[in-house]
């Protein structure tokens, strides 16, 4: 199962506010042994939402969408997404009943709006003020708030993909490479990705005044990555260049 994002607001797009999404999710999901595949930003512009949605309800991912559901004019996550399925939008009776209880005789037609999704939606409950987020088939909508958000993000994943859990079965290792370009390294890489399938072999340069290294390494099943990690090393030492577990160590 394949786990996406998408980040929603011209604030974020414009570089007025800093995204702080995109960890959390890679922490979430990471705690209960799952992994995000993949992360899309998106500025508040209905076609471009309508069109993303049209594309990834279209696969079997789970999205998680942050962002552009409150009730002011900006806010176009909750519209695209009904135009995205082909479906109205309708005051849920549960979200109805939530936004009545938050707000009492101060309830407003605008405050309502807010409850207003896709006909065919669940709600996603807020524990943070009781106005819900929603869920259309495996996509959950979720505010931009990330006091709101992140919790309810948990609450999906702990409510309907407790059976994709595993903690512990993802690990990485890595080392570090010094005297060698990336080309270097190249064959060995693949050569560990053909005798070990599934899982990702990564290199990632570091380059500096002070000092340039590279750090190679493999992540996935738990259970197969000492044996390729092992060949790594053997693979850099009959190269002739150095490695060493850690920056410190190696210098």
């Amino acid at each position: 199962m394949q786990f996406g994002a998408i980040i929603i607001g011209d604030e974020i797009m414009s570089g007025k506010r800093q995204d702080k999404h995109m960890a959390t999710v890679i922490s979430t999901l990471r705690e209960r042994g799952l992994e995000l595949s993949w992360c899309q930003y998106l500025a508040d512009e209905p076609a471009l939402i309508t069109a993303t949605l049209k594309r990834t309800l279209a696969t079997a991912d789970v999205v998680f969408s942050f962002g552009g559901i409150g009730a002011t004019p900006d806010d176009h996550t909750r519209q695209c997404a009904a135009d995205a399925v082909g479906v109205a939008l309708a005051l849920h009776p549960d979200a109805d009943t939530e936004i009545r209880a938050r707000f009492g005789a101060d309830i407003t037609p605008q405050r309502l709006q807010m409850g207003e999704f896709p006909i065919g939606s669940r709600i996603i409950p807020n524990p943070y003020n009781r106005i819900p987020g929603f869920s259309f088939d495996h996509h959950h909508f979720l505010p931009g708030f990330p006091q709101m958000a992140w919790p309810m993000m948990a609450w999906v994943l702990d409510d309907q993909y407790r059976a994709e859990f595993s903690a512990g079965s993802v690990a990485e290792e890595a080392i570090i490479v010094r005297g060698a370009g990336e080309s270097m390294i190249i064959d060995l890489m693949n050569d560990c990705l053909k005798r070990h399938p599934g899982l990702k072999v990564f290199s990632l340069p570091h380059m500096s005044d002070s000092d340039r290294y590279i750090e190679l390494g493999v992540r996935g099943d738990a259970t197969r990555i000492a044996v390729a990690m092992a060949e790594l090393k053997e693979g850099v030492t009959a190269l002739g260049f150095r490695w060493a577990k850690t920056i410190e160590e190696g210098r």
